[in-house]
This record gives C-alpha cells, structure tokens and sequence, in this order.
C-alpha cells in the first residue's frame, strides 16, 4: 500500500481546492423566481407562436406559460416545506434554483422541437421532443436529489417527478387541440422515461459510490452529501462521523507554557495537533477553542501558536478536540518557578529566521522563512531543535512554526537542513546569554469588524510583552491561516515606534477560515481582505495594553501527552481529497454513454408517439 508524502498529501489537497474553488453563489430566491418567469413565460409564448403566429397563438402561449410558471412556483414551495421539510439543504431558494436548471434544460429541447417541426413541417416532432425534455429534466432532478439529499428515497421521487409531470400537463391539454397525439401511447412514455430516469440514475451514481467504497468503504456521495450539509447548513456533525470511523489513534504531544504572577496571568499552548481540515470540522478551530478555555479557567490571557505538523495529524471531531482540551486544563497546574529569562535573540541566515528566548531551564523557539512561503515544517525539525537544547542543559524546549508568509510567487522552500542550522545557531547564542528578571504582560483584542471570510479566525489578536532588563519583546499571535508576504515586517517596524525592541509575529494556522469563502484558495490569509492598517491599529492598542499590564512573573513549561487521540491521518485524508477530483474524473467519464443511451431508448419509443 502507498504512503502518503508531504508532497502527495499538499498535491492532493490543492485538487480538493481547486474543485472547492469552482463553487458558485445562489442567485437570490426574487432573482430566481423572475428568472423562472422569463424562461417560462417567454419560452411558453415563444414556442407556440412560432408554429401559429395568430392571436391564437399569443393566448395559448401565454396560457401554457404562466401555467409552468405557476405551477413551478407552487410546488418548489411544496417540495421545500413538506417533501423535503427534514432535509437541510433544501430551502425554498434552493430548490428554485434546481426548477430553474430544470426549466433552462426544458427550454433547450422545446426550442429545438420548434426548429425540426418547422423545418419538417411535422408538428409531431415538436411533441417528441418536448417529451424528450421532460425525461431529460426528471432525470436531472432525480440524479441532483440522489446525490445531494439525505431524505428517504420515496420522498426524492416525490421531489423529482411531481414537478415535471404537472408541467407536462398545460403541453398535453394543448396538444390535444393542436397536434392530436395518440393520448395512451403518450402516457405510456410519460410512465415509461419515468422507469429509464430511475434507472439511468441510479447506474450513474453507483458508478461514483463505487470509489468511495472501494478506497475508503464509503460510497463517495454519502461523503458529498456529508460535505454539502458543512458547507451549506454549518453542520459539522455528519461529516465529522466519517472521520472518526476512517480516523486512527494516536498519542499527541502539547507544549503548555505559563507565566505566574499572583495568579496565572499569560498562556502559551504549542500543539503537534494540526488545526485542520477545513471550517468547523475536526481540529480547524482548536486553537481558539483551547484559547477560551483556557483563558475561562484560568482568568489568563492564552494564545495557541503553530507547531510543527501538518495535516496529517488533523483531529476526526469535536470530540477530539474536547479530549485535548480538557487534559491541558487538568494538567495546566504545574508550578512555574524560573523567575529569570535570557534576551529575546533573532537570527538570520538569508533563507530562514529563528527566534528563542530561555526562561529558566526551557526555551521558547520558532522559525519561519519570511518574507518567502512559510507552510508546515516536518517532525524531524522540532527532533533535531529540542536534541541542540539538551546539550544546553535545556529540559523543555517549545519549537513554533512561525506560519507567518505566504507568497504565491514562491513555493516553501524544501532546505530544512539550513532551517535547522540556524535554530541550532540561535539556541547557541540564547544560551549563552545571561538570565535576568523578567516582568510579562499580556492583552487580546477580538475586532468584531474581522470575520471568518476576512481571514481572521475567533481568537482574535493577542500580544504577550516580555521585558528583560531594558529589552522589550512582543510576541504577536493572531488567530488566522498564514498572513500575505511583507505584512509581518510592516508590523514589527510598526511596533518598534509603540516602545517595542524585538519581536515577532504568528499565525495559529487555524482552518476555521477554510471553505469559508470561494476563490483560489478557499481562504484568506491575514492581509488579504483585512486592511493593514486597521488591522495594525488593532495590534498596536494590543501591544500598548500589554505593556501597561507588566509586572514581575515566573515561568514554566511541561509538555503532555494526550493518549488515543483519533486523527485523520495522512494515508486517509490523501484519499479524501482525492476522491473529489476522482469522483469528477469518473463522472465525465460515464455521464455521456449512461445518458446518450437513456436517450436512444426513449427517441426510440417516441418514434411511435
């Protein structure tokens, strides 16, 4: 069996985005019903008056039109409310746009009928291909409700044929006067595409089930249909039940970080979870939900910086999340007792920068490579940083993925080998420094004018100010999936005219921005959509109150295990992601020989219309 690689794990991935960012928007529901007017009514009046351009013509038109109009109406308003009423997809405007869809795929064949009639002279062949157009539909709602809808399957029958058949309806009663089609032969068609419908539909989406089950052992639409109602209603639940079936257990380690005054008064969580897979599913919002916790329990100011993993150790569920977050609070306790802190130390080797401060026997240390991409670092970066602090007598060492640069110009560097070398050269030159008092103070400011689309996740924006001697260093942590390239030395110049020496800026990685909003992405990173400038008037005010709320502190850092926790997995969510692009492969593949036959069989039949 195949391993999933960072490299085929982040290539699998950017096809799930890709597919994501070709979602579209809904049409308000008054758009939608103006636009099934147009088409119903127009093509109505359209469609007869070609082939009786009287004042006959105008009326029957325009009798049929309105009839399909109203009709159409009437009954999205029935399927919504009552056929489809437990189902959360399927609001009144979803369902319109699905009848428009429906309608638009009618127009094409009855316009079509228009043409051949006329240029046969035989108004049969308008009949023909009216009917045609009335199975294309059904099959179309029939297979849209299958893979969308998780209600029982007497009621998506009920969904998909109830609107065709009494349009079909205000056609018969006009044939019957027109064109004297042979009525039981029409009926028969009409039962007859209802069975191939059923039929044709049901081998297409077996076709799709087929990859889920056999790579996963779930069939694919049950998967989608999981997606759908996230990504539509906010329910996280549904999906999140596959995950902990495909999920596997593992032992997770956290780095808990306090500083002491009176109370507790400033917490650093650095966690080997990844905050992923995407919005609210899984461990995506983690780092808030640790933040408030924390701060609930502790009446501190918490923040959850980036570790070093990657999606491969994306929680399954809430549930998860909980394990994690109630094993850090019984185990946040510990005794903070280094009352001394070395000077924060920035190095840089023109590809990489590293970041530490020891307290006491422990050291505080992250990396990034700004101003170019800086995505997930590999486990082997945080073994080899935490070996070099053991030979400085260091018992604790916290290792952050700084996530901090996004530069679509440049992918992330692989030379982890000089990311290493200069971590280990600033570990050096911290521990050789000497260790003094320190006082620590701490602020977070939630911006209410920031969203989830903007990029900014709920745990807002905090500040930590550690001042040692006369250096002053601010640790800036914002709630967000990476930041835009040359935000972060905007802010650190910034910051260096409210009082603050050295410094430096995080993102928690948060995927509670993921699939939030529809582009390239499927997220914006810090800077995109949030202006800088407002958005350092934010981190300024931050800054300013955490400097105002120093005092003289101790610290501690302990890190934890967290036994059995289920996670996603990297063999597992590199199938995920690809099933998307395997479903649509698959579909493209048989949606042309099932349907195109549906259709011979049924041109065959209305032959004898």
């Amino acid at each position: 069996m195949a391993v999933a690689t960072k490299d085929s794990l982040r290539q699998s991935m950017d096809l799930a985005v890709k597919h994501y960012a070709s979602l579209f928007r809904l049409p308000s529901y008054r758009g939608i019903v103006l636009l099934q007017a147009l088409i119903s009514i127009g093509g109505g009046i359209a469609t007869i008056i070609v082939l009786f351009p009287r004042n006959e013509g105008l009326v029957n038109g325009s009798f049929l039109g309105l009839s399909v109009f109203i009709s159409t109406l009437l009954l999205d308003y029935a399927v919504s409310k009552l056929i489809l009423r437990h189902d959360p997809i399927y609001d009144l405007r979803r369902t319109g746009i699905l009848s428009l869809f429906g309608l638009s795929f009618w127009l094409f064949f009855i316009l079509l009928g228009d043409t051949v009639a006329i240029l046969t002279t035989d108004l049969m062949w308008w009949v023909r291909l009216v009917l045609l157009g009335f199975s294309a539909v059904q099959i179309f709602r029939l297979t849209v409700f299958n893979a969308t809808s998780g209600v029982e399957y007497a009621n998506l029958i009920a969904a998909s044929f109830l609107q065709p058949f009494v349009c079909i309806v205000p056609f018969v009663f006009i044939w019957t006067i027109i064109a004297h089609p042979n009525i039981v032969l029409m009926l028969f068609f009409l039962l007859f595409s209802s069975v191939v419908g059923i039929v044709s539909s049901h081998v297409f989406l077996h076709s799709i089930n087929r990859l889920g089950n056999h790579s996963l052992g779930v069939p694919s639409l049950s998967l989608f249909k999981a997606f759908l109602v996230n990504w539509i209603c906010d329910l996280n639940a549904p999906f999140e039940e596959f995950l902990e079936k495909l999920g596997e257990e593992q032992n997770v380690e956290l780095f808990l970080i306090k500083f002491d005054s009176a109370k507790t008064k400033a917490a650093i969580v650095v966690p080997s979870v990844h905050p992923g897979p995407f919005k609210n599913v899984g461990s995506s919002p983690l780092p808030s939900l640790l933040k408030a916790a924390l701060e609930k329990k502790f009446g501190c100011i918490a923040c959850v910086p980036h570790g070093l993993f990657g999606h491969e150790l994306d929680l399954a569920s809430q549930l998860q999340n909980q394990k994690v977050i109630t094993h850090v609070i019984e185990t946040m306790d510990f005794e903070a007792s280094a009352a001394e802190a070395s000077p924060f130390v920035t190095v840089s080797n023109g590809l990489a920068t590293a970041c530490c401060q020891i307290f006491g026997n422990f050291a505080f240390l992250s990396v990034t490579l700004a101003p170019k991409t800086t995505e997930d670092f590999p486990e082997e970066l945080g073994l080899s940083v935490r070996q070099e602090a053991k030979k400085h007598g260091l018992v604790c060492c916290a290792v952050v993925n700084a996530h901090n640069s996004i530069d679509e110009m440049n992918g992330m560097s692989d030379d982890i080998d000089s990311v290493k070398q200069v971590a280990a050269t600033c570990l050096e030159k911290t521990a050789s420094l000497k260790r003094l008092p320190f006082e620590i103070g701490a602020a977070t400011i939630l911006p209410k004018e920031f969203t989830l689309g903007d990029g900014m996740g709920r745990g807002g924006i905090t500040v930590v100010v550690v001042k040692t001697g006369n250096q002053k260093a601010a640790y800036v942590v914002i709630d967000g999936n990476n930041m835009v390239s040359g935000l972060r030395e905007k802010i650190l110049s910034t910051l260096s005219s409210s009082g603050i020496d050295v410094g430096e800026v995080y993102t928690t990685d948060t995927h509670s921005v993921n699939a939030v909003v529809l582009g390239q992405r499927g997220y914006n990173p810090i800077g995109e959509a949030i202006e800088h400038d407002k958005l350092i008037v934010y981190i300024k005010k931050a800054t300013s109150e955490a400097l105002s709320d120093l005092e003289c502190a101790k610290a501690g850092c302990h890190s934890i295990n967290v036994i059995g926790v289920k996670v996603i997995g990297a063999e597992r969510l590199e199938k995920l992601s690809l099933l998307t692009d395997k479903g649509l492969q698959q579909a493209k593949k048989v949606v042309a020989p099932i349907f195109v036959f549906s259709g011979l069989v049924l041109m065959l039949l209305l032959s004898f219309v």
